[in-house]
């Protein structure tokens, strides 16, 4: 038998180490790893090494626990105000979030930190100890993982002694670490392999790349070329791409464009007026409360529009104005709609557009950012993308509004589609979509749509039914992407983009 000087440095580097990865012969013999595989492959096929495969866990951290490393976590934060002495639930209440409160009070019972009675906390000797230690289990491990890295379980040993718990813990905490799985190889020398004396073999000097001086010489003639195996494993590479959730939104601009829409575009700082009024949402709805809407110091107030427009939907508002409506019965304040909002919904640029183009036909959409006071958390996000579609025409129905939907969803890769009934101040009738995801074997709802109301449309002079409808991307794009965490969106995370098949 030939053999290349690599298949002898492997041989050699197997006989001597025993069992050994392909990282380990590769240090050993000065060989890159893809050199080390080949080899291995060539010698598996002669009979003197075996190749043995092995599926391995590790663990990565994941946006959660990235949130958890900087914030801390909610039952150590618990922790901290008892031995300060505020151990009543009434005053923690005041001092934390009302999700973190929960959240914390729940770990501090199942990991008997404390005990609860009579709506006060006192900790119990575990819990004690737990405030004298300088860093807790669990942030070890999640500090270990925050390189990005992933590690094994024996690798987690290295921070704390007992691992196993930390990591079931820490799983279950919604996306702090993620489970993923590796293929571990190892060369094995066989008997074959061992009966064979190597500082015998014959050394066959393939030709690895076809240079100039080959071909001018001739001596390429006297040489065999180098066989590739194209079915060995390889070191992958990563070059450039663009992000998953680009990509998304990318499909979804185009899935609109092959139906005949147009993209528009609209003010991130928006008045109250059109966020709000012109959509005859009420002034004292709880949406347009400081808890739930960004409103802005600078510029605190913006301009109206024109005197006949604003006065149009005052008296919507007020009295019902020229139609069948009898409004919402409250005197409308100008000092209210003037305010200045970060937009909530990306509405307020299709009723801005659709007011300097009432006349049919009309197709638009919008993908955009809006804002709320939103908790941050596994499923909002004070910032978030909205698809925003509208459709003037004389002769539509209801009927249109769910073709249009059911063909985007489709498109999408959605097989099952179904709509409830739903109520929105600004559609009537209204639903809200939803599909049906086999892995999550339940129906998620996407966002809502309808036919805009005539308490909507009259006070633009639009004449004609207007189909709408508000979509969240961010969902969707976390059953394309398989994510059950919406901050992973936004992570900059190398590794899930590189081990993300649309990334490769």
């Amino acid at each position: 038998m030939d053999f290349r000087s690599h298949e002898v440095d492997v041989l050699k580097a197997v006989s001597e180490l025993g069992n050994a990865s392909p990282g380990e012969i590769a240090r050993y013999g000065d060989i890159d790893v893809a050199g080390v595989m080949r080899a291995g492959l060539e010698l598996e096929e002669k009979g003197l090494v075996e190749i043995n495969e092995a599926r391995k866990e590790f663990y990565v951290i994941g946006g959660e626990g990235r949130r958890l490393l900087e914030d801390g976590l909610p039952e150590d934060k618990i922790l901290e105000f008892v031995s300060e002495g505020v151990d009543e639930l009434s005053e923690l209440s005041k001092k934390l979030d009302g999700e973190v409160l929960n959240i914390g009070l729940g770990w501090i019972r199942d990991k008997g930190l404390g005990e609860i009675e009579r709506g006060r906390i006192e900790l119990t000797d575990r819990g004690e100890r737990r405030l004298m230690k300088p860093e807790t289990p669990e942030t070890k491990v999640l500090s270990f993982l925050s390189n990005g890295e992933p590690k094994s379980l024996e690798q987690i040993k290295e921070v704390v002694e007992e691992p196993k718990p930390v990591v079931e813990e820490l799983l279950g905490r919604d996306s702090a670490i993620k489970k993923i799985e590796r293929t571990e190889r190892e060369l094995e020398i066989t008997k074959k392999g061992l009966d064979l004396s190597i500082e015998d073999l014959e050394v066959e000097e393939y030709i690895h790349e076809l240079t100039p001086e080959l071909i001018s010489s001739g001596r390429w003639r006297e040489r065999e070329f180098r066989r590739y195996d194209v079915s060995a494993s390889t070191k992958p590479s990563y070059p450039g791409k663009r992000h998953p959730y680009q990509l998304i939104l990318d499909d979804i601009r185009r899935i609109f464009r092959d139906m005949g829409f147009k993209e528009i575009k609209g003010q991130t700082v928006e008045s109250s007026f059109w966020n709000f009024d012109a959509l005859f949402q009420p002034q004292d709805h709880p949406a347009r409360e400081m808890q739930d809407t960004f409103y802005l110091k600078n510029p605190g107030k913006l301009e109206l529009p024109n005197e006949e427009l604003v006065n149009k939907v005052k008296e919507m508002h007020e009295s019902g104005g020229e139609i069948d409506s009898i409004g919402w019965g409250n005197l409308w304040s100008r000092e209210l709609a003037e305010k200045a909002v970060l937009r909530t919904h990306t509405t307020s640029t299709t009723i801005r557009y659709l007011s300097e183009n009432p006349e049919p036909p009309e197709k638009v959409f919008s993908i955009d950012r809006a804002y709320r006071r939103e908790t941050i958390d596994a499923t909002h996000l004070p910032q978030f993308y909205q698809l925003e579609g509208i459709v003037l025409g004389e002769d539509l129905s209801f009927n249109n509004l769910l073709g249009y939907l059911q063909t985007f969803y489709s498109r999408m890769g959605f097989d099952e589609i179904r709509f409830r009934p739903g109520y929105f101040p600004y559609t009537e009738p209204s639903v809200e979509p939803e599909v049906y995801v086999e892995e999550l074997g339940e129906w998620v709802e996407l966002g809502g749509a309808g036919v805009f109301r005539r308490e909507v449309t009259k006070p633009i002079d639009v004449e004609h039914p207007v189909l709408a409808w508000g979509l969240g991307i961010g969902r969707l794009a976390m059953l394309k992407l398989g994510l059950t965490d919406l901050r992973d969106l936004y992570q900059s995370d190398i590794d899930w983009l590189r081990r993300h098949p649309s990334c490769r």
